[in-house]
């Protein structure tokens, strides 16, 4: 795909990409300051915290349990009442934890920010991206789809990078006030400039009494519930890829979650090394995702894009876990530019098999596939780890949660390989079943667009 196909391909994008890039870095800019606030309001004048682990600890668990039903419900009603207004809300929800120590980083504005964090992440984390992702399927072709997830892709580590370049940069007394500024500067833009692709649903009656209106909300939530699951149960690409994002994200997160803690313990890796190896995955992944996808996909197809990253995450997690080296941990790092692609690629395959009616329910319920993932990983990886790089392990195999993790991904890949996303969609389209193909039918914007 040349570099004016790519353009005419984004150009319905770009009111939503410039947002989340302003959304994105907001976010991530925050990151590298937010250990010190909480550290130095809990636990003044030490150098460690169990308070701040404790709270976020507790934040994590609790965000977790709630994804899991959040996000379909948010997919859902993206389908009910339009892509736009879930954007608007779920990207609004970031505003108020940093404008809480915008004003005052003490104790009690700590504890606040906990509470306000906690709602914030169970309402957008996740969720602005499979919202977004719907809002593509709206207004791109099913064939162009993997371009546009892995630009969004890209422009997430671009604004990763850059939100981290700012945070080194940028007085720390000012980080909150600034990301307060960007969030909101996402929001209006996205009020002002973002084309609404869904006619929202204006069934509920206003003047109808208050438990009757709230008997009404539960029944379309359960009815919109079950039409969830029978979009998945129906598509055999769906039942599969569920499997796959199932098991890629349990061996994922759990890696993740324990991999700094394992490389002090093994190598006496620091923060220097960290930032070293999460930058060079950042900016590989940009390049990875913005150029590289668009070339190969054409070729190999979102299935072929996808056992590729999910061969390149197994490598990584063995790299990792069976490492003889300090320079061990960089090379399976550089592997994150080539499994970095399974996000868009996933997307595509979610994408393609989904009308454009039902896409924010498919990638809601996928979504909390992954967010089960997230939560129950962690509670046989922590323990694990724990074990190994202990003296009272039963071998010395200080990685060895590692390699478990990488067998989880391997699994991941068995279900990949009998995925057939085009073979579903020409037998469905030989029984007159609408498929992504007839999508021009129920999203009007898309036709628009291709013009």
């Amino acid at each position: 795909m040349g570099v004016l196909e790519e353009i005419r391909v984004l150009r319905p994008l770009l009111h939503l990409l410039i947002p989340l890039c302003f959304h994105w870095m907001a976010d991530e800019m925050t990151v590298t300051v937010l250990v010190d606030v909480t550290t130095g309001a809990l636990c003044p004048g030490e150098k460690s915290c169990p308070e701040a682990i404790y709270l976020n600890g507790i934040q994590q668990t609790v965000v977790g349990v709630f994804k899991m039903v959040v996000l379909p419900i948010l997919g859902q009603m993206a389908d009910e009442y339009g892509r736009k207004s879930l954007l608007l809300v779920t990207v609004s929800a970031s505003i108020a934890p940093f404008a809480v120590l915008a004003l005052g980083r003490s104790r009690d504005f700590v504890y606040v920010y906990f509470v306000f964090r906690t709602i914030s992440h169970i309402v957008s984390q996740g969720s602005v991206f499979l919202i977004s992702a719907a809002y593509v399927a709206d207004v791109v072709e099913a064939s162009k789809r993997a371009t546009a997830f892995g630009w969004i892709t890209g422009l997430f580590s671009v604004s990763y990078v850059l939100g981290n370049l700012s945070a080194r940069f940028l007085p720390e007394r000012w980080i909150f006030e600034i990301s307060v500024s960007l969030l909101i500067i996402s929001v209006l833009y996205m009020k002002i400039f973002l084309v609404e692709t869904v006619a929202k649903d204006e069934g509920t009656n206003k003047h109808a009494p208050c438990s009757a209106m709230v008997c009404g909300v539960l029944q379309r939530r359960w009815n919109s519930m079950k039409d969830t699951i029978a979009v998945v149960s129906t598509s055999r690409t769906l039942k599969r890829i569920s499997f796959v994002l199932f098991f890629y994200k349990l061996g994922m997160t759990g890696i993740s979650s324990v991999l700094m803690y394992y490389l002090k313990a093994a190598f006496g890796f620091n923060k220097n090394q960290f930032s070293e190896i999460r930058m060079m995955v950042d900016i590989g992944s940009i390049f990875s995702q913005i150029l590289l996808l668009p070339l190969i996909n054409p070729y190999i197809g979102e299935r072929g894009v996808l056992s590729i990253a999910l061969i390149a995450s197994v490598a990584y997690g063995l790299l990792y876990g069976l490492a003889w080296a300090p320079w061990v941990p960089y090379l399976s790092a550089s592997l994150g530019v080539v499994y970095i692609l399974e996000k868009p690629s996933s997307y595509a395959i979610i994408s393609k098999a989904t009308i454009a009616n039902d896409q924010g329910k498919a990638q809601g319920f996928l979504a909390g596939v992954r967010s089960i993932a997230s939560l129950l990983s962690p509670l046989l990886m922590s323990p694990l780890t724990s074990l190994f790089i202990s003296s009272e392990a039963p071998f010395n195999c200080k990685g060895f949660s590692l390699v478990v993790a990488s067998i989880s991904m391997v699994i991941a890949l068995a279900f990949a390989w009998q995925l057939d996303p085009d073979n579903e969609t020409k037998q469905a389209n030989s029984e007159n079943v609408p498929t992504p193909i007839d999508e021009s039918l129920d999203a009007p914007l898309l036709g628009q667009a291709s013009v």
